[in-house]
């Protein structure tokens, strides 16, 4: 072909070739999800599955087999079994109680190592301990329904808490036998890793995170989020937007200067916690929030409302920080129906945060577990005066917190 030569190119219209490849792409993944399934149902996996499992089980030491054999034998058992480690201990409790583990103090440091063969736990329950990280084997626990992990020092929370299945990771899957063990490891199988997509209540309020895995969003089955007392938080990622089955919100006591754009997303939120924050201002399309019943935003930095969210016909409460807030809507703190908390702060105690604000910018010092613990108590006595208030046909019109100490 010459330079000189001109050739004549076809221009057709982008949205007809879009849509010509959209239809070929959902082809495609319709072929692959039967493909899938006819392979699920197949016995030729499960037959391979078995094999690279004896041969996983040759390659263990002999203390780790011994676990496996332990854990094999206590798995036939009838009845549900709780782990805990409170006090170093690895006890079994009564076969009546749910599948939980339970950590508390400061004494541990770290997961235990043991804790990899016990998959078969539905909730995690770790608080006031040492731990900074998450087990590298978190994603074994695809039966996780509850994860809560306040008041550690956890820093990362891991991708893999959301992250598509690896082909080339296996986790152990239990099928129940009888006699030998060696009976028991020859019927065991393994299976791929998926992401925790059982996940239905997530807690990592006052630790030390200062971002949000984007993965966490492929956890659709998540309906409550607690982030509080993180203090180095100030986004979340726009992936987080798929979690439409969310209905508790709790972002409270970080560096949020603005409301996350993923949270306007969230159609089925229905409390959701912005107080002790930067916030300046919210935005005008608060009110795509169309179930939201309850909403904190006291201890910000607002001196207004936006007129949207007199447009939210659920809402039945709003708690404001009294003292900087000028601008008020009058279909809010008029409504009978919305119960308008003013929370207002007594002027001891203003001038002694002030003169405590000075004296930590003089001084240089590490946040501990006892400060961490002082602002989580404060958080609780706010929920709970809050609560009592709900249960009133009436509100006062400003409410002042007065801390009264005795000496016994």
């Amino acid at each position: 072909m010459g330079f000189g030569r001109k050739v004549d190119v076809p221009v057709s219209d982008l949205s007809v070739i879009r849509g010509m490849w959209e239809v070929r792409v959902k082809n495609h993944r319709q072929r692959q999800k039967k493909e899938q399934q006819r392979v699920e149902q197949s016995a030729l996996p499960r037959i391979n599955q078995q094999w690279e499992y004896r041969i996983y089980c040759k390659s263990l030491k002999p203390e780790e087999q011994q676990l496996l054999r332990q854990y094999l034998e206590r798995s036939t058992r009838a009845g549900t079994q709780e782990y805990t480690g409170s006090d170093q201990q690895q006890d079994l409790q009564g076969a009546d109680v749910e599948l939980k583990l339970q950590l508390d103090g400061d004494s541990w440091t770290e997961f235990p190592s043991e804790l990899r063969w016990r998959t078969y736990l539905r909730e995690w329950h770790v608080t006031g301990t040492k731990i900074c990280r998450f087990p590298e084997f978190l994603s074994l626990f695809t039966q996780l329904v509850v994860l809560q992990i306040p008041k550690n020092l956890i820093d990362e929370l891991p991708a893999e808490i959301g992250e598509d299945s690896n082909p080339r990771r296996f986790q152990v899957v239990h099928v129940f036998s009888v006699c030998t063990c060696e009976t028991l490891l020859g019927r065991r199988f393994l299976q791929r890793v998926g992401q925790l997509t059982g996940l239905r209540e997530l807690n990592v309020s006052y630790n030390r995170l200062s971002k949000v895995p984007p993965e966490l969003g492929n956890c659709e089955n998540l309906e409550r989020l607690e982030l509080a007392g993180n203090y180095n938080l100030s986004e979340l990622p726009f992936e987080l937007s798929s979690l439409k089955r969310l209905v508790h919100l709790d972002i409270a006591q970080n560096r949020f200067v603005s409301i996350p754009v993923c949270t306007l997303r969230m159609s089925g939120l229905q409390l959701l916690d912005l107080s002790h924050n930067g916030l300046s201002d919210l935005p005008q399309d608060m009110d795509r929030l169309q179930q939201l019943v309850t909403l904190f935003l006291h201890k910000n930095n607002l001196w207004y409302l936006p007129h949207c969210l007199a447009s939210i016909s659920t809402l039945k409460m709003i708690v404001v920080s009294g003292e900087q807030l000028t601008c008020i809507p009058t279909r809010l703190c008029s409504n009978p129906a919305i119960k308008f908390i003013r929370l207002c702060d007594n002027l001891a105690n203003a001038e002694k945060k002030k003169e405590e604000k000075k004296e930590k910018g003089k001084r240089r010092r590490e946040p501990g577990m006892e400060e961490v613990k002082k602002d989580g108590r404060e958080k609780e006595f706010i929920e709970a005066y809050i609560s009592t208030l709900t249960e009133r046909d009436t509100v006062p019109y400003s409410t002042t917190k007065v801390s009264i100490s005795c000496l016994l």
